[in-house]
């Protein structure tokens, strides 16, 4: 199946676009983000620490914010906040 993934942040350069196209077989919220780590790589930093999603990783299902548990309907679309990384003062 296939579903549309809006990223914002550092992930456009792991992505190379805004939007994209993303092949996966379905699931939760985190099969989804693995999905997209699967299939670009340089986004896991953005997304993990160690095995984990990082917890300020902002996820939502058609514009209503998901936890990483919740189901993703076969039309639906997400779009994936990537962990804001802290300046030091």
């Amino acid at each position: 199946m296939e579903i549309d993934v809006t990223v914002y942040g550092p992930l456009r350069s792991a992505t190379g676009a805004k939007t994209i196209s993303l092949e996966w077989s379905g699931g939760t919220v985190a099969d989804a983000v693995a999905a997209l780590v699967d299939a670009y790589p340089r986004a896991e930093p953005h997304l993990y620490d160690g095995d984990e999603v990082r917890p300020s990783v902002r996820v939502s299902i058609d514009g209503e914010r998901a936890t990483l548990e919740a189901s993703v309907p076969d039309d639906a679309s997400l779009t994936i906040v990537p962990a804001v990384q802290g300046g030091s003062r």
